[in-house]
């Protein structure tokens, strides 16, 4: 099942639940988008994917490259007329999901950032390795594509993000402190995704929660609630394949402490709403991906999100 992707989405996970029995089920997580993301954080940090996804809806087994930018705009909301200041956050990433035994996938994650941001003494740049992440993916449930009306498929999942990337202490003080390469700790995660569909329509829902441990600086970011619906259709003809994809995504962020007090201003949420779509040819995919803000309160609204969008390359293994 070799398919090519080109997916424009908005969402970050998302996925086709095809029976198979081999180890190259096709995944009914699809686009684990910007939900799982390993080391996502508020705003941005060290992004790796979030809402953006771990997975491809076309491949169930690839290694490939991603490219995604989050756009934000923050400010120090000390007066009514402060200044708000862009910020870039660039991520390239090596990425890959690898069988291991029917029904069980691992999943590699590993991205290099550059971020970018204007702010009131001049411009401010940090580049380098971001935080690794290991994710173990396991199909619990599957419905044979023949034997009903709907076919459902429900996925749990598990991993760890490492602290490979760099944490910058003197940033954490910012007004935007995800503005990091890496979190500096060791943070956990766990999902659940469940699939419907009919012939070629489906629906595609997951919930994940980031626990998110200390630092050795003493910061330790907050916890991660992530959940997203989203809505596809899989078109395939011989060695082509198309998914138009539409959905809403949503992420909650508990509040960031140092030195075991509670920062102010820290938490906050945000409601995207994601579209796009996946093509493919034989053994190559190509994707692009956007999301935009429908609803947020970030910082205590001093930090705003503007968009999100990403480009893949894939080959499926």
């Amino acid at each position: 099942m070799k398919k090519i992707i080109l997916f424009f989405i908005l969402l970050f996970q998302l996925a086709n639940a095809t029976e198979k029995d081999s180890l190259q089920f096709r995944s009914p997580f699809a686009k684990f988008h910007d939900f799982l993301e390993d080391d996502c954080d508020a705003c941005g940090c060290s992004a790796s994917g979030g809402s953006m996804g771990f997975a491809s809806m076309l491949n169930s087994n690839f290694i490939g490259i991603r490219y995604f930018n989050q756009n934000y705009k923050s400010t120090d909301g000390l007066y009514s007329n402060s200044l708000w200041y862009t910020e870039n956050f660039n991520t390239t990433q090596v990425w890959a999901r690898i069988p291991v035994r029917e029904n069980l996938q691992v999943s590699v994650l590993l991205p290099y950032h550059s971020h970018n941001r204007v702010t009131a003494t001049g411009n401010q740049a940090i580049s380098g390795l971001g935080d690794v992440t290991l994710l173990a993916m396991y199909r619990l449930y599957q419905t044979h594509k023949d034997s009903t009306y709907l076919v459902h498929t429900w996925q749990m999942d598990g991993g760890l993000k490492l602290p490979t990337g760099k944490f910058n202490e003197t940033n954490s003080g910012a007004i935007n402190p995800s503005f990091q390469l890496g979190t500096g700790s060791w943070d956990y995660l766990l999902a659940t995704e469940y699939i419907v569909r009919r012939k070629q329509f489906g629906l595609n829902t997951l919930l994940n929660y980031i626990i998110k441990t200390e630092n050795q600086k003493s910061y330790r970011f907050g916890n991660q609630l992530n959940y997203a619906t989203t809505f596809f259709y899989l078109y395939e003809k011989d060695a082509f394949s198309f998914a138009p994809q539409i959905g809403l995504a949503g992420e909650n962020y508990e509040s960031n402490y140092q030195y075991g007090q509670k920062l102010n201003k820290t938490a906050g949420n945000a409601l995207f709403g994601k579209l796009g779509f996946e093509v493919g040819r034989n053994a190559f995919s190509l994707g692009v991906n956007a999301m935009l803000p429908i609803k947020q309160n970030l910082t205590g609204g001093n930090v705003e999100a503007n968009y999100r969008w990403s480009v893949n390359l894939n080959y499926s293994l």
